[in-house]
């Protein structure tokens, strides 16, 4: 399999990397609610570079446009885990806030949100690893807006099967958990307490004991050969996951990572026909600005759940989004 090689070095930040400046009502309101109930977003504590996009409105094309997104991030904004893509804060943790759960369903409500996401940061000092906590919030959202539709993107949960069946039982409609990147470069990437296999697990059993779609993202721009992004591929169908997101690394400090390559957008395209095509995801969404947490892969899946649409309606539904550019 061979992918047309548009990319440059790490010289310089191409063309194509633009972002969008935060903005609009949404964004403004989202911010507000978030302070007011002591949130925290990924979309902050990453430094996401499209959080003014998702924040602005669900289309991302006018101040007129409603549904802004924000990823809540639980248990609070230090992660027990030091990877060095990542620009949460490690260390120092701090206990969990029992009030947490209560105060993500208020502030959906307030937002006006139809379509959630949760994540949180790693917490492997807690004995459960935080893994009942972010079922309570799970469950809190679907008995206060039976509606809405919950995407989580988990932790690994040191590969424990009984604490990954936990986020299963609370049925959220999505569950996510990154494999970030190839086997080969899961170190100097990730934390040495992650691992391909590890992350292929928990994947599989979600698969393997649940109906719930299941999600992943591939980070590109560390140094990955384009035979080991399919290869990558192939192992997450393997799975059994349903829907892949490929963006490309942008460096959150001098602190952390290089970026050691740049791929044009056209490559993308061809990793996403190869992911769809070939391969057989239900969706994929692939792109330089892509995130894990990101619109078009949740408008697809809304478009399939609530909708009733088609793979292929809901696919074409999705890409009509500015989000998926």
């Amino acid at each position: 399999m061979a992918v047309q090689d548009q990319s440059m070095s790490r010289s310089r930040k191409p063309d194509w990397l633009k972002m969008r400046p935060p903005s609009g009502r949404e964004f403004t309101g989202i911010k507000e609610t978030l302070r007011e109930h002591d949130l925290n977003t990924v979309c902050e504590e990453a430094n996401c570079p499209n959080l003014g996009e998702c924040w602005s409105g669900r289309n991302g094309t006018s101040e007129s446009d409603s549904g802004g997104t924000a990823t809540f991030m639980l248990m609070g904004h230090r992660c027990s885990r030091g990877c060095n893509f990542c620009d949460v804060e490690t260390g120092g943790m701090e206990p969990l806030d029992p009030d947490e759960p209560e105060n993500v369903g208020k502030a959906i409500a307030e937002i006006g949100l139809d379509y959630v996401v949760l994540t949180s940061v790693d917490r492997d000092d807690l004995p459960d690893q935080g893994a009942g906590h972010f079922a309570r919030t799970i469950r809190e959202i679907k008995k206060r807006h039976p509606g809405v539709l919950v995407e989580v993107l988990i932790p690994d949960f040191q590969g424990e099967e009984r604490l990954v069946r936990k986020i299963i039982d609370a049925q959220p409609d999505v569950i996510a958990h990154n494999v970030e990147t190839v086997e080969r470069l899961q170190f100097p990437v990730r934390d040495r307490r992650a691992g391909y296999e590890q992350s292929l697990g928990v994947l599989e059993q979600v698969e393997r004991e649940s109906d719930i779609y299941t999600k992943t993202s591939i980070m590109l721009g560390h140094g990955e050969y384009d035979h080991e992004v399919y290869q990558t591929l192939a192992d997450l169908r393997e799975r059994g996951v349903d829907i892949v997101t490929l963006g490309q690394y942008l460096q959150p400090s001098l602190s952390h990572l290089e970026v050691k390559r740049y791929d044009h957008p056209d490559k993308y395209e061809t990793w996403r026909r190869v992911a769809e095509e070939e391969l057989g995801f239900l969706y994929c969404a692939s792109g330089p600005m892509v995130r894990s947490s990101y619109k078009a892969g949740e408008l697809f899946v809304d478009a399939v759940l609530r909708e009733g649409r088609s793979v292929e309606d809901a696919r074409a539904s999705a890409r009509q989004s500015p989000a998926s550019n």
